[in-house]
């Protein structure tokens, strides 16, 4: 094989990973808590999972509440109160096809998954994050802030329950605070051996 015809097929190999990891960069509005569009592209946050829109948790006061909603408001306002281009590092594709990325406002700037996590509005999700942001979740959690002023299902067992079947109102939170982050119905049917929780 000549050394033209080799660097030809190396070209077409890493051309398209080439291109995939280039950075996303610009405004950015917001889909639901992890999730963002840049320039018509659809982001799904690295490392954190977010309550899903129509999921509900209770606070503090052991009131229902949209969390859902709440984050989505939550990541809006903190792209809103530093008006600067997002800059999001690629890093896998999921199923739906959305990019996969580490966003920051600016660069440098604040790591948008960690402000989330640790104002308690998304969890961190090691499976993907190998931990990154469990310090930021222990910080909120200690100081009550967010979803852990209260009690709420994690996420992926809520959409678990949901694609199983189950009604938004049944695979939210509807017992009184106490116990963080595993209460509700949903732990019933889950403990039947229904731990699938696959990533939205």
């Amino acid at each position: 094989m000549t050394r033209l015809s080799t660097a030809f097929i190396l070209g077409i190999l890493l051309s398209e990973p080439l291109a995939a990891a280039e950075n996303i960069v610009g405004r950015a509005s917001v889909v639901d808590g992890d999730t963002v569009e840049v320039h018509g592209t659809r982001i799904r946050l690295w490392g954190i999972d977010a309550p899903e829109s129509d999921q509900l948790c209770r606070g503090g006061d052991s009131e229902l509440y949209r969390c859902g909603q709440k984050a989505a408001t939550a990541l809006a306002g903190i792209l809103y109160a530093i008006p600067r281009p997002l800059t999001c590092i690629p890093r896998d594709q999921d199923k739906y096809g959305r990019v996969v990325a580490e966003c920051k406002l600016g660069d440098p700037g604040p790591d948008i998954a960690h402000w989330m996590v640790s104002h308690g509005y998304a969890l961190d999700w090691p499976q993907y994050s190998s931990g990154r942001y469990a310090q930021a979740q222990r910080r909120a959690e200690n100081a009550s802030v967010g979803m852990w002023a209260g009690s709420f299902v994690e996420p992926r067992r809520y959409r678990s329950c949901v694609k199983a079947g189950g009604r938004p109102s049944q695979c939210s939170d509807l017992q009184p605070s106490g116990s963080r982050g595993r209460t509700g119905r949903v732990n019933s049917w889950l403990r039947e051996g229904n731990q699938s929780g696959e990533i939205k």
